[in-house]
């Protein structure tokens, strides 16, 4: 049984909330994240939270460098 997915808009918001990144930053690296995830999994039900993980922790990582 697969995991329903999650609403893009509502954990593109929570990541750019919890980063103080801009949504469309955000929304354009968990795209990108989510694609390349994708391409090399063989099963898809947490692929949107492991993307959402990545993002997260490379803009905590680089928010340092930002200001």
């Amino acid at each position: 049984m697969s995991q329903p997915e999650p609403n893009i808009d509502d954990v593109v918001r929570s990541i750019a909330e919890e980063t103080d990144t801009p949504e469309e930053t955000v929304s354009r690296m968990y795209a990108d994240t989510l694609a390349d995830y994708r391409s090399e999994a063989r099963v898809f039900d947490y692929v949107p939270l492991f993307a959402a993980k990545k993002v997260r922790n490379q803009l905590r990582g680089g928010s340092q460098h930002k200001h």
